[in-house]
Formats: structure tokens, C-alpha cells, sequence
């Protein structure tokens, strides 16, 4: 197994440079984008982000394919892969040697959540946790204050302790087979 060490050291002198700017007064907002879309006679989503695609289906007991990880099961793979990153970030900025990095996350989600008789079941991803398996030489209070700083800073773990309001809106445009249904339709009433 090879350690993570020798990528620390790559990462602490982009974590540095990246703070310089930062600090320079030379870094800002970054827009964040995602298109996703129902593709063809399968339903499956593709998720487009910068040059990147990730496709997301159902199982198959939810008129899936299986062709990929549900969304829910997406969040807690990007809830996973954002502790990772922080971690590394911090150790990196902290000089932290670390062997060896796994976060495992796990949650529940329940069809029935939100239904009759079962208004009390959230219809979201719920008992949300991860466990960080971390192999590294530090002593335990350099972890402990490496642990800290990654719940501090975590983005993604952050906004799902605190959500904010999300914008929605839906634009409706009306196809040719659309109008020919609503024709048939007026016909028929």
C-alpha cells in the first residue's frame, strides 16, 4: 500500500498558494453549475458538471436499470468525498502524515416516508453518519485538532447540518405533441 504522504506534499504547496491568493485579495466567489438530464426510453439521469458526466439510475424495483448509484446514495458519495478531500486539505496545511484515508458513510432512506400512517418517516436521506478510517503515525491529539478543523471546514458536510433555501423555478415549454394532445382533447370535450 502506497502512503498519501508524498501527495501531501503536492497538495500543501497548492493549499499555500491557493491561501497567498486568497489572502492577496486575488480569489473570490466560484460559480458552481450542474445540467442534468432524463435520457431516452431508460430514464437514467446524466449529470453534466464542467467536462465531466456522471449518470445516476434506480434500482430496478424503481422502474430502474441499475446503471448507477440512486441520488440519494450520490449524496452520501459526495458527503464521503468532501470529508476525504477536507481531510487531505487540512493535513496537507497542517503537516499531518497520514498512511492511509477512508471515509465510510451510510444513511437510510424509506419508501414509505411522508405516507399515510407514516408522516413521521422524513421522505430525505436520514441517519446520516461516517466513520473515518485513518492511518497515520501523528499523535492523537494532532488527529483530534486535524478531526476538528475538517467538521469546521467541510462544505459539503456543513450544508447538510445547515441548509439554506434553495431557489426553484420551472419553465414550461409546450411541444408539438402536447398540442396536438390538448387538440384531441378540445375535440373530444
Amino acid at each position: 500500500m502506497t502512503s498519501l504522504n508524498h501527495y501531501l506534499s503536492e497538495k500543501r504547496s497548492a493549499v499555500l498558494a491557493r491561501e497567498a491568493l486568497i489572502d492577496a485579495g486575488n480569489a473570490g466567489p466560484t460559480a458552481l453549475a450542474a445540467r442534468v438530464s432524463a435520457e431516452g426510453r431508460s430514464g437514467v439521469r446524466r449529470i453534466r458538471i464542467r467536462d465531466h458526466q456522471v449518470i445516476s439510475d434506480s434500482p430496478p424495483d424503481f422502474a430502474g436499470y441499475n446503471l448507477g448509484p440512486s441520488s440519494p446514495e450520490l449524496q452520501l458519495g459526495v458527503l464521503g468525498s468532501c470529508v476525504t478531500h477536507i481531510f487531505l486539505i487540512q493535513a496537507a496545511h497542517r503537516q499531518v502524515p497520514i498512511d492511509s484515508l477512508e471515509v465510510e458513510v451510510t444513511g437510510k432512506i424509506d419508501p414509505r416516508g411522508g405516507r399515510a400512517g407514516h408522516e413521521q418517516i422524513p421522505i430525505w436521506p436520514h441517519d446520516i453518519g461516517y466513520v473515518v478510517h485513518l492511518d497515520s503515525p501523528a499523535p492523537e491529539a494532532e488527529v483530534k485538532a486535524l478531526f476538528e478543523a475538517v467538521e469546521a471546514s467541510c462544505p459539503i458536510l456543513n450544508l447538510l447540518k445547515n441548509p439554506q433555501t434553495i431557489r426553484a423555478e420551472i419553465k414550461h415549454n409546450r411541444t408539438e405533441a402536447q398540442d396536438a394532445r390538448a387538440g384531441a382533447e378540445d375535440v373530444i370535450a
